[in-house]
Formats: structure tokens, C-alpha cells, sequence
């Protein structure tokens, strides 16, 4: 296939970015979304010029490093897939395919494709914990959970921290995201010691970061390669209600 691309670079955070065409041909239809840019930089390489900077770890859609919006999607065209896992047969000979980083203020770009997310590390510092003792692992039947909680706790914890829900948000939200690692503690006895401070905790910490409050367009869970229910957001809500406003001024201190 022949394909040209529309790619954002950008040598720093400070500098001023533009979208930069390349053309690609003998684009094999097998390959995967990174193996094609894979193949370009091989190919810009031996032209003796930059390589384009794009950030992937895992390959197997459980890191959340290959944070791309393709096309004016996150991850791309398909549903509940990461841009890893994106396969070339999704376009056809000729097309056009515009990738840009993710765009949100709380995810600063490093260069080209590449944005800081750490600001999703800090949110779960803030309070995505739990308090146990280290040392032997208990009985697994010493604390009984239902299966229908445990299984809406494991939903909910299979966010890998992407950030496509910000990406896709019209205010640039991390709500999925904080309700997601929030859910997956309130639903287990385990998350109940930090309960009452760690949504407000968590909360106020994404709003120091500059994320932007929730659009309700239900945009984030359209887009969220891990199929993150919005329901969620409902129990990060009741969960900060029953922190109540006390605990916002803790989280603030």
C-alpha cells in the first residue's frame, strides 16, 4: 500500500510544532499501526534525517505507552483496541492518516508523538492506595467477596492509565481515569481504611494538574481501548459524597 502521513513534530515542550508529510510505499497490509511507523523511521533514517519520536513499551495493549490520536480519534479507528494493536488492514491504499499526541494541558509534550503523563502517576499517589501489611500473603477465603463485586472490581482495574479519556474529552477530564482506580478499591474491604479520603484526595489532585471537569459526552468511555464503564464515574461521584467536604480540605493540605 502507498500511504501518506500527516505526523506532529516537535523538538520540545517549548517549541513551536507543525504537522510534517511523509509518503510511505510497499506499506504491507500485515503490519501493525507501530510496525508502519517503525518502518518509516528505518526509512528516514537511511535519508539521514530525524526519526519520528513516538512513545511503546509492551506491544500487547497492557502498558498504555502507545498513546496516539489517529485520525481525530485516541488509539485510532476500531473499538477497545490500543494504538498497538491496530492493524494496517484498518486503511486503504492512498489514504491519509493524521497522527498527532495526545492534547490535553495536563500532558505537555516531550517531542513529536511523545507527551508527559505522569500527571496520572501523581493522581494515584495522591490516593489510588491501599495501607497493608507486608510480609506473608493471607488466606485468599479469610475475607469472603462476592463474585459479582470482585468482577466489577476487576472491570474497573483493568484501566492501563493511557489517558485516552482525556484525549477524547471535550474538557480534557481524567474523570474515567480517577473513577476506574477509585472503584477498584471501594468495591474490596481492603480499599475501606483510605475510603473517606481517597477520592477527594485524588480529585483535588487532578484539578491542581489543570485537568478539566467532566464533560458527561460519555466521549471517554467511547474511546477507552479497555471498555471502562461510565458507571464508574457514578461511584467516584457517591464517593466523594460520602467523604464529604472535610475531606477536601485535607487533600488540599
Amino acid at each position: 500500500m502507498r500511504i501518506q502521513l500527516k505526523i506532529w513534530r516537535q523538538e520540545t515542550a517549548t517549541h513551536k510544532g507543525g504537522f510534517v508529510t511523509h509518503v510511505l510505499d510497499d506499506v504491507s497490509r500485515e503490519m501493525s499501526f507501530l510496525e508502519m511507523l517503525d518502518y518509516l523511521n528505518t526509512t528516514l533514517i537511511e535519508r539521514g534525517e530525524e526519526p519520528v519520536v513516538f512513545e511503546h513499551d509492551c506491544r500487547e495493549g497492557i502498558c498504555g505507552c502507545c498513546s496516539l490520536y489517529i485520525n481525530g480519534r485516541p488509539h485510532g479507528p476500531g473499538k477497545e483496541t490500543t494504538t498497538c494493536e491496530l492493524r494496517m488492514t484498518k486503511f486503504a491504499d492512498g489514504d491519509t492518516i493524521v497522527i498527532e499526541p495526545w492534547r490535553s494541558k495536563a500532558f505537555p509534550v516531550i517531542r513529536d508523538l511523545m507527551v508527559d503523563r505522569t500527571a496520572l502517576d501523581q493522581i494515584l499517589q495522591a490516593g489510588g492506595f491501599i495501607s497493608a501489611n507486608t510480609g506473608a500473603a493471607p488466606e485468599a477465603n479469610s475475607i469472603p467477596i462476592s463474585k459479582e463485586r470482585s468482577d466489577e472490581a476487576f472491570d474497573a482495574a483493568v484501566c492501563i492509565g493511557c489517558g485516552s479519556c482525556t484525549a477524547a474529552c471535550p474538557n480534557g477530564s481524567v474523570m474515567l481515569f480517577v473513577a476506574a482506580k477509585v472503584s477498584q478499591l471501594a468495591l474490596l474491604p481492603q480499599g475501606q481504611p483510605e475510603a473517606k479520603r481517597r477520592a477527594w484526595a485524588m480529585m483535588a489532585k487532578a484539578d491542581e494538574l489543570g485537568f478539566g471537569a467532566c464533560s458527561n459526552t460519555a466521549a471517554c468511555e467511547a474511546e477507552c481501548p479497555k471498555g471502562i464503564d461510565i458507571g464508574h464515574i457514578a461511584r467516584l461521584n457517591r464517593e466523594l459524597f460520602r467523604g464529604g467536604f472535610g475531606s477536601l480540605a485535607t487533600a488540599a493540605s
